[in-house]
């Protein structure tokens, strides 16, 4: 359907069906991004799909995509870390210089990582490779911004937002952060901004022990776990459901209402008269009964 995405995980199994489904016409959001290098493969896997349908004569400018890379739950993981190493820190007597230099990056990962991405993600989909398929109508993969409610109370509650501004970018915010960032949240683009501190702070993350790279495989592999979990219950409920039917428990019901069209016309009338289906959708209590 033109207006559906289906979800593919950005792991390795994940990254050939991407190209695959793209080059067969898919729309793909591309889901549980949690690396900068794992988004790189992912726009070339997107790019790569485009070109193979461009090559087989097929139509390429109704293709969507997206890349979203979750947020809080990077800083969430990392922070975990930054607080270890504080603490273990100061069960060995270390000095107070190395507690504050994991101090001062709690918070940062997330950010960092997301500033990185879309740095790429201006290279590559500016660049000469995507010029031929820009030309033959072909859309760029918008970087998608998931996981964006603060997690953290010492944190601003508009903390992944406008932080994330940028061009061709989408974020997904539940409602109260919606509210929050229209009460006194910051529009500027902000993405482009501070790439530079946004490298050294990566490097300085890796300085204190935290590997990206563990922390991207580990909650990319808690996602597809918990996605593979809903998948079975709902497998799971359906096969209950079904040997239900086929012991015949329930029974087919059958319902005439000729007998009572009288009193549903009059129902119905005084429904309309009394304003009640307009009072459901206005949430009026006074509708329902005790």
């Amino acid at each position: 359907r033109p207006n559906v995405m289906i979800k593919i995980p950005g792991t390795p199994q994940g990254l050939p069906a991407i190209e695959e489904a793209i080059a067969a016409g898919v729309n793909i959001n591309v889901t549980l991004l949690f690396s900068v290098a794992n988004y790189v493969e992912v726009a070339q896997r997107y790019i790569r799909g485009l070109e193979r349908r461009l090559e087989a004569g097929q139509d390429i400018s109704q293709i969507a995509s997206v890349a979203s890379f979750f947020l809080s739950r990077i800083d969430t993981v990392v922070d975990n870390i930054l607080e270890s190493n504080i603490r273990v820190g100061r069960l060995r007597g270390k000095v107070l210089e190395n507690a504050e230099a994991n101090r001062q990056m709690v918070g940062k990962a997330a950010i960092a990582s997301a500033k990185l991405a879309y740095a790429y993600f201006q290279e590559i989909f500016g660049g000469e490779r995507f010029a031929r398929l820009r030309e033959a109508g072909a859309r760029v993969q918008r970087p998608l911004w998931a996981s964006t409610s603060t997690k953290n109370p010492s944190f601003p509650d508009t903390y992944y937002v406008d932080t994330l501004i940028g061009p061709h970018t989408v974020n997904t915010l539940p409602p109260k952060t919606v509210e929050a960032f229209r009460d006194h949240g910051q529009v500027a683009e902000t993405l482009t901004q501070e790439i530079d501190l946004a490298r050294e702070m990566m490097e300085k993350l890796g300085e204190l022990g935290v590997r990206m790279d563990k922390v991207a495989q580990q909650l990319q592999g808690d996602g597809v776990e918990a996605f593979a979990n809903d998948y079975r219950h709902l497998l799971e409920a359906v096969e209950g459901k079904r040997q239900v039917l086929l012991t015949g428990v329930m029974a087919r019901q059958e319902v005439a209402l000729a007998g009572f069209e009288y009193e549903i016309r009059e129902v119905l009338a005084r429904f309309d008269k009394s304003g009640l289906i307009a009072r459901i959708w206005d949430k009026d209590p006074s509708v329902w009964k005790q």
